[in-house]
């Protein structure tokens, strides 16, 4: 083209000209619009007011997560309220015998690792060839429970301890007495002899929320202010008889016992006690217990120097869904009662092998595990309200509850020979006079053979049937009526007498 030619554009008329403009700003502002709407920014405006754009957004849209928490400010707050507590005992023991304090500081010196200071302190020995010294037993936490000197940490800390030494985090040494140590709950109360302390404040459990971040503080293989964190896992983690415990991800290691489990407002939530490992060494799950029941123990110890709990003197187990459908309880729930002490409270209260506790002091007994804990926080002497469930109905009965000591239980069932003697595997006979005068009853059969489905739920010979299902039973003829009526295929409780104990058992042809 010669170059002298005018352009399309340049040649055109005025007119023509800016019928072109405009149509390039139009294709101009289409395009800014629709990537303006890609990106979610006004094309013409200011940006939307955070309020506006809090109303317009989604519930996905919100964040999840602001960020990973700074503990910095919680371990200032509480590390000066964190001991360490170390155990010595008196031995007797033969000259040069090593032990694992020493066997660890040779695998140290082996690998040509440095060695931690205080990781594994020498213990002082007397002079003498086997003559008694003193070796250290254990190391663990504590924490500050009172400005006056009290310490509170896991009762397995000290059990056996012939000397108990405590080391605040100024390092100043104080031999501590045991107030006082419970085993059932691990807790443990000890004293020194100082002032001025800066006690840990005491959280709300109840406000514990799984998934929120915690912190532990405490002497891992004796590496006193250790600070680990997580988050809960789980609450309400039945372990034990009468604590339900917190279970986190927090590095919990031995040493680390009887420190605290600190939350994000710098609050005690727990005393770390528990791991659960195949190892020996933290394997991601730890347990803590919870801050309210250990409250509730110490302040007993401090008092008294023991716990005291209540007790009615039940054999109790958990109520599945068949148990529930065998005796007619509309859902699974409670604590079924599978034996009744003889001339305990309960006993003496009415309740039967079978019954259902439904509540105990009008608090609602969801699994059978939470009716030892309420029982024993119960003030001996109480006379408390049971509602149970029992024949198909509700049933409120009274019961003064009396005092904890170790109960005994209804001795194991010895595996009987196998006998084929009904569907259930059972030969029964009536009883003699004698024997109903000896046990007191007015009806009942007594068990010759077993085996087979009663064999295997613990029948054995010398039981007394008295119930079957919510049916009594006075004879043999009554007895055997009772199990042809039963429908086929369910399992069919029996009600026993053993001995001072009558038990519940249920038979699963």
């Amino acid at each position: 083209m010669d170059m002298r030619e005018p352009s399309a554009v340049t040649a055109a008329s005025p007119r023509r000209r800016s019928a072109v403009w405009a149509a390039v700003s139009l294709l101009a502002a289409v395009a800014l619009v629709w990537g303006a709407s890609q990106h979610g920014v006004g094309a013409q405006t200011a940006p939307r007011s955070a309020a506006a754009a809090s109303a317009s957004a989604t519930p996905g849209d919100a964040p999840r997560l602001t960020g990973l928490p700074d503990f910095t400010v919680l371990v200032d707050e509480v590390g000066p309220s964190v001991v360490n507590i170390r155990t010595i005992e008196r031995v007797q023991r033969e000259p040069d015998a090593g032990g694992p304090d020493e066997d660890m500081r040779e695998f140290f010196r082996r690998f040509g690792i440095p060695l931690p200071p205080g990781a594994f302190p020498r213990s002082p020995q007397r002079p003498g060839p086997g003559g008694p010294q003193e070796r250290q037993r254990g190391v663990g936490s504590g924490f500050v429970y009172g400005a006056d000197g009290y310490i509170m940490t896991n009762a397995h800390v000290v059990d056996g301890a012939d000397e108990v030494i405590v080391t605040l985090p100024d390092k100043r040494e104080f031999k501590a007495r045991v107030v006082g140590a419970d085993k059932r709950t691990d807790v443990a109360l000890v004293k020194i002899d100082a002032t001025g302390l800066k006690p840990v404040r005491i959280g709300d459990v109840e406000r514990l929320r799984v998934g929120e971040w915690v912190m532990a503080i405490g002497s891992p293989f004796g590496l006193d202010n250790t600070v680990t964190a997580g988050i809960v896992s789980a609450k309400q983690r039945e372990t034990g008889d009468f604590l339900p415990f917190i279970q986190t991800d927090v590095a919990i290691n031995p040493g680390n016992s009887g420190g605290p489990l600190i939350n994000m407002r710098g609050e005690v939530v727990g005393i770390n006690s528990q791991i659960y490992s195949r190892s020996g060494g933290f394997m991601g799950i730890s347990f803590a217990i919870p801050i309210d029941e250990a409250v509730r123990v110490a302040e007993q110890l401090k008092a008294t120097g023991k716990v005291t709990r209540g007790r009615i003197g039940v054999a109790i187990e958990p109520v599945d869904k068949e148990v529930a459908e065998a005796l007619g309880l509309p859902r699974a729930g409670g604590a079924l009662v599978r034996g009744v002490e003889d001339g305990s409270p309960a006993a003496k209260a009415g309740i039967e092998p079978g019954d259902i506790i439904l509540r105990f002091d009008g608090r609602p007994i969801e699994k059978s595990t939470d009716l030892p804990r309420i029982v024993g926080n119960t003030k001996p002497g109480t006379r408390a309200t049971v509602e149970l469930w029992r024949r198909g109905a509700t049933k409120t009965v009274t019961v003064t509850v009396g005092t904890f000591e170790e109960e005994t239980a209804a001795a194991p069932a010895d595996k009987p020979q196998a006998a084929k003697a009904g569907p259930l595997g059972l030969t029964v006979r009536e009883l003699t006079a004698a024997e109903r005068r000896e046990l007191k009853l007015s009806g009942g059969v007594r068990v010759d053979e077993v085996a087979g489905p009663s064999a295997a739920a613990g029948v054995r010979p010398g039981d007394v049937i008295v119930g079957v299902g919510n049916q009594e039973v006075s004879g043999v003829r009554e007895f055997e009526r009772a199990v042809a009526d039963w429908p086929k295929g369910r399992p069919l409780g029996l009600l026993i007498r053993r001995g001072d104990w009558a038990q519940w058992v249920l038979v699963r042809p």
